[in-house]
């Protein structure tokens, strides 16, 4: 199996709480920023997400900790698509120092809605494969 797409990012100060470590709503942020990374490699823009008329949504994220992270560290975020049946499908993500240290596991259940009937459409995994121009970043 391929490596997972991945983003470098530094750890800003303001980021951090009293204790001086990441603040826990920041490693969503982290995760959003991988995700919106890996559509974007893979050849889709926000735009073309509105032109066929369908936007991602999260439906259940689930974060465990692991090891707490600093200003200044800096880390990878990966992120894999996980495909099932149906009209949902889960995104993988860690958040890991570059020693290899996991600072956390991210984990969310995921769908693509139809703007217009505000429902998922019945295959994610097709809409995904047509409008990126790389589809393999998505495991496709």
């Amino acid at each position: 199996m391929a490596e997972p797409f991945s983003v470098p990012v530094t750890v800003r100060g303001y980021e951090t709480d009293v204790q001086g470590h990441l603040n826990q709503s920041v490693y969503l942020q982290y995760g959003e920023h991988a995700r919106w990374s890996l559509l974007q490699a893979a050849g889709i823009r926000q735009a073309n997400l509105m032109a066929k008329g369908v936007g991602p949504v999260a439906l259940e994220t689930t974060i465990s900790y692991r090891r707490e992270l600093l200003a200044g560290d800096e880390v990878e975020v990966t992120c894999a698509f996980v495909w099932g049946e149906g009209k949902t499908f889960r995104i993988e993500q860690t958040v890991r120092r570059t020693d290899g240290t996991v600072a956390a596991e991210i984990t969310g259940v995921g769908g693509l809605m139809d703007l217009k009937i505000r429902k998922l459409v019945a295959d994610p995994r097709e809409h995904f494969r047509a409008l990126a121009t790389d589809p393999t970043l998505f495991g496709l």
